[in-house]
């Protein structure tokens, strides 16, 4: 409700200070992806759990892509702000519909407060090389995704091409289509084979797209109407099958999991957004295109790096097989049962590890009481007690 109430803000305000600030505070409070995302890899079957995500990372990708096109449109016959209103709007009917379909999933890790929720994400990253792996894949590709989208305007609307707002907003449209391929694909593939293979599927359909788009989108449409396509179908396989690899190795912590590859996510958008203008402002669409073949070259060897049986950070050891060892499971490794049991093995050893902490914070802090205790023993000339015969004795010291 809050967030609902910050959208009115953006709505109704007239200082751009104080638009500024909403829009930051929207920004850093909508967390709905973040929860979303990791509930329905808990609730979908590890079997299938590829092609729940595909429809689930559709929906997201896709609301990127409409309010492309509808803010597009919009602004072509109604004043800017109603594109707000309409926001406003939608988070209504988005809080409705989570208040009557929303199941009641409880906490799984209730004894963890937040920040040492955060502190554990920065653990698994130590622990798992995979996680490692994949945030560094979707840094560099979702990098791409934001450069081509943002710096399309300017190719569009200038020559050779002249477009109209209107016009460069339904470019959108093949967004979308794209889109719909994402769940298929994912239910045929991603589900029977390691993600491993569909991660360098995607990757290599963003290459092509990327290429295509900048070496021919200069003096024909075509290139960027194919980069569309390849690279939103790409962005959406590689990461799908990236989630359905790493929610396999903490079960019970997979919101952090997800913390994790969201942030490398936004950041590589972030970084997209940045360097697509820069570059595009120096060096033209061919700049930045280059720039997006470098960051999708850097994500290729990424996953190049790591083979999907490595059990260590580099190498390619357990072979080359992308067929799945165990059917149902997620990645083809580890079953359900035996992430679970890895989780409980892992949080074992932590309670262990700040048990032993603690214990040695306390006989630290009694360190210097039983030095004093033991002085005053030996000026009273009492020396230590013997339970030889079974009750304890004083004895005299010696001279």
């Amino acid at each position: 409700m809050k967030l609902i109430l910050f959208r009115l803000g953006l709505c109704i305000t007239s200082d751009l200070t104080v638009f500024t600030a909403i829009s930051f505070i929207v920004s850093i409070t909508t967390v709905t992806p973040q929860l979303m995302l990791p509930l329905v890899g808990d609730l979908a079957p590890p079997n299938r759990r590829a092609a729940a995500l595909s429809i689930v990372v559709s929906g997201l990708t896709l609301g990127i892509l409409v309010a492309r096109v509808l803010s597009g449109t919009m602004t072509n016959f109604v004043p800017w702000r109603s594109v707000y209103w309409m926001a406003l709007g939608l988070q209504y009917l988005i809080f409705i519909l989570l208040w009557l379909f929303m199941p009641d999933y409880p906490a799984t890790n209730k004894s963890l407060n937040y920040f040492r929720l955060l502190w554990s994400i920065v653990q698994m990253l130590g622990r798992h090389a995979v996680l490692v792996q994949a945030c560094i894949a979707a840094l560099f590709t979702s990098s791409t995704f934001t450069s081509f989208w943002t710096t399309l305007t300017f190719l569009l609307a200038g020559k050779p091409y002249f477009y109209d707002p209107l016009t460069i907003g339904l470019f959108g449209l093949i967004g979308i289509a794209a889109m719909c391929f994402g769940p298929l694909y994912a239910r045929n593939v991603t589900d029977k084979f390691v993600p491993h293979l569909s991660v360098f599927v995607g990757l290599s359909c963003c290459l092509l797209g990327i290429c295509l788009g900048t070496y021919l989108g200069t003096f024909t449409v075509a290139g960027p109407v194919l980069q569309a396509f390849l690279l939103d179908f790409g962005m959406q396989t590689a990461q799908v099958a990236n989630r359905s690899a790493i929610y396999s190795i903490e079960p019970k912590r997979r919101n952090g999991v997800n913390t994790a590859f969201m942030v490398a996510t936004f950041c590589g958008q972030l970084v997209g957004t940045a360097a697509g203008n820069h570059i595009y402002a120096a060096a033209g669409w061919i700049g930045s295109g280059s720039a997006s073949v470098g960051f999708i070259g850097a994500a290729i060897l990424a996953m190049l790096a790591r083979g999907p049986w490595e059990t260590k950070w580099v190498g390619w050891r357990g072979g080359w097989s992308f067929q799945k060892k165990d059917k149902s499971s997620a990645d083809g490794k580890l079953t359900e049962a035996e992430g679970l049991a890895e989780a409980v093995r892992i949080d074992e050893e932590s309670k262990a590890r700040e048990k032993r902490f603690k214990t040695v914070v306390v006989e630290e802090g009694n360190g210097s009481a039983l030095s004093e205790n033991s002085e005053m023993d030996v000026e009273l000339g009492v020396s230590e007690k013997s339970s030889t015969s079974g009750t304890d004795e004083i004895r005299p010291v010696k001279d």
